[in-house]
Order: C-alpha cells, then structure tokens, then sequence
C-alpha cells in the first residue's frame, strides 16, 4: 500500500503544481511541498517515478539536476550498492559475530540501516484481500510488527478508556469490531502471534481483525472517518530522549516501508488509558504531521473509519531499531540513522552555520538532576576555554527553560559534544557529520551511547584511565544498593584535556569538516570581493 495503491503524497504535489500554474508565474515555490532535504530528493524521486518526469518537464523545477541520477536507499529492487547514500564502514574485529569482513557488514546492514527496511518489506503479507476496487485490505510483515491498512473499520464501544490507567490492553475488541470489506486469511494471522506484547506487535490489535459484510469506505457505518493518512503507533516514553527517539527513528523507518513523507497525516496514539502522555520532546511531531496528535481516547465509545493508514514499526520490537537491538562490534555508519536526523533537522528548520575559521565548537552538556554530575565542572570548563583554539558553550537541556528545536540547534551546532551517562547523549543523533560524541563515563554501561554514535556514524569516546576518576561515593540506587549511575565523579583535568585534544584533532582532520570549512570559508571570500 503506498496510500490508496499510489503515492498519495505524489499526486497531492502533482495536482498543487498543476494548480500553481494557473493561479500564480511564482513556479518554484510549489516544488517546495516535497519538504525534504535536498540530499534526499534524488532518492525521492527514484521512487516516484512520474513526479520525477514532472520536474524533468518543468523548466522551473528547481531540482532538475536530480532527474538524471539513479540513487536509491538500498531497499529498492536492483539497488546497487555505489548508488545508495552510503555503506557502512567496518574497521574493527567482529569478535566472533561473523566469519568474513563482508558477513561483518552485511550483517550490520541489516540490523541498522537501510537493509532493515528491506527485511520487513520482504516480510509482507496479505492477510485480508480486496476482492472488487474500492474494498479493504490488511497487510502486515512477520509477527504484525508493522501492517498496512486500507478502509479500516474499529468500533471502540468496549475502549472505556476513563475506567483504566492500563495504556495497552489488549481485549478491547470482539468479533466485528475491527476489520474490513475483504477476504480474510484467519490461518496466516494467527501463525503471527509468537511477538505478541505491548510495544514489540500490533498482534493483539489486530487478533479480531475480520472480513465485514460491509465497506467502511462508504461511511454509513461510520461516526468518523478520516480521510487523510493516518499513523498509528504506540509511544515508549516521551520524558526520555533515548526511549522516545526510538518512536521517532520507527515512524521514519515506517515512512520508508510505504514511501510516503507527507505530513498532511494523521498521527493516532495508541494508548488505551485515560491517561495523558508526558511529551518533553513534542515539537518533534511537526517533522512528520501538521496536526495535532490524537490519542486513542478520543474515539471511545465511536465508530471510526480510516480510508488508509499503517501501524508503525515500536520501540521494543525484538531485535528492533534502537532498543536493546543486537549490533554486531566494529562497524560504523549507517545512511538510515544520518537520513532520519538530517530528516528531523530540516522539517524543524535547524541550520548548520558551522564550521567556525579558528575554532572547535564545544557544547558540554550539564545536569541539573541529582547524580551523574561532574563534581569539577567549573574546573574542566575553564581549562578548555583557556585553549584558545576552542570555543566552549555549557548546556542545561531543561525542557522547561530550553525549547527543544533550539537544543537541536545547539547539538548541531556543536563539533565536540560532551555529557555524563543519561538520555541527553541522544543529543549525539544530531551532531554534524564530523562530530564527536564523548561520553565523560559511561558508568559501567559501555555500549547504549557507544552504539548510538556508531549507527549514527560520529565518533565515540568515554574515560580510558579509571585511575584518574574520582567518585563521590558508592552510590545509592533506591532498591539496588551501591550502583555507579546514582553518584557523580570528578575528573583529572589533565586526561579530561588530553581527551578532549584528541577529540579536536579528529574534527579538524575530517573530510567533510574540511569541505564545509572551505566552502563556508571560500564563500565568504567571494563575498568580501
């Protein structure tokens, strides 16, 4: 389903371009719908053929330069690897994860990048099939992880959302309360239920999906209907970077199954309490819908019809992006994970104005919460700032105090990122191609932030001597006893030094560090003349 068997989004664009002919000589302006990174269009319009015929026609389609290429994500059928955005990149040992250098990549191809996508699409089913036009459909890849809808029908009669703090229930539905007009495969659905759970299935949602004797595309049924797109997807947790950045990377990975980036969508969020949803990171929706989203509460007691729509990717899918997901040692880089942040930070308008001519840019990232504090902050700020070659800017990502498009703008304003153990280091996601992400200590837990720099394809550095670390005390989890998150450390001001150099002397003597340098700069020297 690509919204109705076409790009819906394709068409819209086409139709606005044709209109904006009519009505105004202001052409260009139009190709701006697409709202996509320049670097992705060409991917874009590998995949939507005749929208790329359409800017080929038009003399003022500002991306013409484009409709010549052949580049594609790497999930496409016959992607050859020199047209993908990039390839990872794996150095180091595997450590027995595979037995060939090419088994080494492959394998983390598949596991983070683009190669996930084209896993999942492989595993798509027809689960229940149109048998005339304008009938319902349902598809949905191995263990319901991710399905496909077109003229759902849900009666939410038995939600009673105010009567449970419960967020996913999994029985609200009986036989022909969730289906449509189609030919129902009840066998193959049922062989899907071995990943049945909160946030790693839509199977418990989808266990009474059945065929109706009536077509909910034709709205007599229905108390309401929605005919835009619509995203369904059940939420980690939204006061937490790093939980709810594995929503945020899920939706775009889905985005990707069905080639759709429109934000003329609807979000739904799954959540069958009466609850609200605690969001510090909210501003992020607006990279992928222009409404507000919904929660599942507004429709209890109703009759909903979705015309077309696709139950995201979760959070906590086994072996899944990002969570606890199995990445096998030594490799680097993934197009996915750069893709999804240069993604986010052109639809929230975040710029890069960097590099400077002289200078390495240097955020440190300070809590205001109890533990994971450097005890020694002032100290080690002064020493960096006393380097004259540096550029120092300490941080405190409070979502109250600081809007969160603006600590993006920070981060990826930033060539050196520096911060304690804790979700900030998500922050990493949106470092600029060059970065570095240095995680002061890593309190024991080596690989969450580690592996997150990887997928995103900055490097990564944590404290080597642990003699030269001071720790307040033993720490003081509330039910683990002694425990190296729940504490804060001093650090020698000499090895903290000598660390963060090595970090400058990686950002200086990065290819696309230099090229951004000499552009920016080179630029300017035109102008002054």
């Amino acid at each position: 389903m690509k919204w109705d068997e076409v790009n819906f989004n394709m068409i819209f664009l086409q139709l606005t371009i044709i209109l904006g002919y009519l009505i105004t000589e202001s052409k260009p302006t139009r190709w701006t719908g697409l709202n996509l990174p320049e670097e992705h269009i060409p991917y874009y319009f590998n995949n939507n053929k005749q929208l790329k015929k359409l800017c080929n026609e038009d003399d003022q389609c500002p991306y013409k330069k484009y409709t010549s290429t052949q580049k594609c994500w790497g999930y496409e059928k016959n992607c050859r690897e020199v047209d993908r955005m990039s390839m990872p990149s794996c150095p180091e040992d595997s450590r027995a994860w595979a037995k060939t250098k090419a088994d080494q990549l492959t394998m983390f191809w598949k596991q983070g990048d683009f190669g996930y996508v084209s896993e999942r699409k492989s595993e798509l089913m027809d689960l229940c099939q149109p048998q005339s036009k304008g009938d319902s459909s349902l598809r949905c890849t191995k263990y319901a992880r991710y399905c496909e809808v077109k003229n759902l029908y849900i009666d939410f009669k038995n939600l009673r959302s105010e009567k449970f703090s419960e967020k996913f229930r999994e029985n609200i539905f009986s036989k022909g309360e969730i289906g449509g007009k189609c030919k129902m495969d009840r066998r193959k659905l049922a062989e899907q239920s071995m990943h049945k759970s909160a946030l790693q299935s839509w199977y418990a949602e989808m266990e009474q999906f059945d065929a109706l004797d009536f077509n909910p595309s034709k709205k007599k049924n229905c108390d309401i209907s929605y005919d835009k797109p619509v995203i369904f997807i059940k939420l980690d947790a939204g006061v937490n970077m790093y939980h709810h950045f594995c929503d945020f990377i899920n939706i775009y990975a889905s985005q990707h199954m069905n080639n759709s980036f429109s934000t003329d969508i609807h979000i739904v969020m799954w959540d069958t309490s009466y609850t609200g949803y605690g969001d510090f990171f909210s501003d992020t929706w607006k990279a992928f819908t222009d409404y507000p989203v919904i929660h599942l509460k507004d429709f209890d007691g109703k009759k909903v019809c979705f015309k077309s729509g696709m139950f995201s990717l979760l959070a906590r899918m086994r072996s899944g992006l990002y969570y606890n997901m199995p990445l096998v040692p030594g490799c680097y880089g993934t197009s996915l994970f750069r893709a999804f942040s240069q993604h986010v930070l052109h639809r929230l308008d975040v710029e890069q104005t960097g590099p400077l001519k002289s200078k390495i840019r240097i955020t440190l990232l300070s809590r205001s919460t109890k533990y994971r504090k450097f005890l020694n902050q002032e100290e080690l700020v002064s020493a960096m700032k006393s380097v004259g070659e540096y550029e120092v800017n300490v941080v405190d990502y409070n979502w109250r105090t600081f809007k969160f498009p603006d600590q993006l703008r920070s981060t990826h304003n930033s060539d050196i990122f520096i911060g304690m153990h804790g979700s900030g280091l998500t922050h990493g996601l949106f470092l600029p191609d060059w970065g570095v992400l240095f995680e002061a200590y890593n309190c024991d837990d080596a690989n969450c932030y580690k592996d997150l720099a990887r997928l995103r394809g900055v490097k990564y550095m944590t404290w080597e001597n642990i003699d030269k670390l001071d720790q307040e005390d033993e720490g003081h989890h509330p039910q683990l006893g002694a425990h190296k998150k729940f504490t804060n450390y001093a650090f020698d001001v000499r090895e903290f030094m000598r660390m963060v150099h090595n970090a400058a002397d990686h950002v200086r003597n990065h290819p696309s560090f230099i090229e951004a340098r000499n552009h920016k700069y080179s630029e300017d020297t035109k102008d002054e003349l």
